[in-house]
Formats: structure tokens, sequence, C-alpha cells
């Protein structure tokens, strides 16, 4: 080391950081630093059935549901929220059930059916579910929505399932699509502009509609 003192100044500390960016800039920097591996992403074939369209793509194994339905399906009405789990817009349905679909690796789901907001119905022929939405407008700016939609469809098929959920009273008689029934099921679905009362009113009418 030199005998000349370390200037751990405001200044000093960005000029250091901004000539490391630039030698990390410079073609080879990175390979004279960093030993490569040599090897590359493991690849793997997954089929799927998609709004019940056979694909079979080739895929990195890293590779999330979500991105494999928009970047290589190009499949977009699955919305990248969060992608931590924790908003719910790429909710889908994987056979029948709901599945956030950030949170899933692609190649776990070989041979399974999925179905996005664009497999469930078209501006010509809407699935129930969309037209309750857009009567009682469960929606604003709409980023949450394909996620919202999916997630109440599935909802309404797991209560008449039977499916418990936590705030299910009776687990001996038939469930009913109460309005906090729908609610308990439906929080892990965000709304930033807080359209939550009409998702339920939308929801109601469906479940009703279904009777």
């Amino acid at each position: 080391m030199s005998g000349e003192p370390l200037d751990l100044s405001r200044r000093g500390i960005l000029v250091g950081g901004a000539a490391s960016v630039a030698i990390a800039s410079v073609p080879g920097a990175e390979a004279a630093t960093t030993a490569p591996s040599g090897r590359k992403p493991a690849q793997m074939k997954v089929a799927l059935t998609v709004n019940g369209k056979p694909h079979t793509l080739e895929l990195d194994t890293r590779t999330t549901l979500l991105d494999a339905l928009r970047e290589h399906l190009h499949l977009t009405g699955s919305k990248k929220g969060c992608d931590h789990g924790q908003c719910g817009a790429c909710t889908v349905m994987v056979n029948g059930r709901r599945v956030v679909s950030c949170l899933t690796l692609a190649v776990m789901h070989d041979g399974d059916q999925v179905t996005t907001i664009e497999g469930l119905g078209t501006p010509e022929h809407l699935h129930p579910m969309q037209a309750a939405f857009v009567k009682h407008d469960g929606y604003q700016c709409g980023y949450c929505t394909p996620g919202q939609i999916c997630s109440a469809v599935a909802v309404l098929d797991e209560i008449k399932a039977g499916i418990p959920s936590h705030v299910t009273a009776d687990l001996t008689g038939p469930m009913q699509p109460t309005n906090i029934e729908m609610r308990e099921r439906m929080s892990g679905n965000i709304c930033r502009c807080g359209a939550y009362s009409n998702i339920a009113e939308a929801m109601a009418e469906v479940a009703g509609s279904r009777a």
C-alpha cells in the first residue's frame, strides 16, 4: 500500500465509484476480474396447453411461468406488478386452480393446462366475470384487472368445490359465496385504485347467476 491517505470525502467516493463503472464497461474487463464458468444456462423443453392451444417451449430452467407467458408466448394480459407474489396482478389458472405466476417456474408445469385472461373471453364474447367487472366498474387504471378477474373466477370455483378459507365457519355444510368469504379469498389481489367494493359487487352478481 502507498503511504497516501485515503480520500473518504463525498467527492472522493463518487470519483472512485465512477472509475469502477468506467473500468467495468471496457470490453474484456469483466473477464479479467471474474473467472468464466464456461457453462451455458440449463435449457429444458416444456409442453404447456395455454388457453386450449398446445405449445412446446425450450426455456432456461429459471424462467418463471409469467415470463414464459409474456416473453415467449406474447400473452401480455397477465401483468408483472411486484414480481414478488405480493400483488396478484399476474394471477392465472393452472389446471383450474389460481396461481401467482411470477413465483412459479415454467418447468414445474410441464403438461399442465394454463388459462390466462386472454383465454376467458373475447371483446365480442365476454366471460360473465369480465362483463360483470365492466357493469360494476370493477377497475380503474386496469393494471390489476386481469389478475383480479382470473382470481375471481377461481374463487367462485373454490367455493363451489367446498374448499374452505380462513373465514369459513361451517366445514360440514355447503359453502356460500358470502361477501366476507369472497373478500377473504380475494385479499391477495391488490387494487391500488381501491375498487374493492365494485369488484365484490361484480363477483356477487356472477355468484348469484350461478345459484
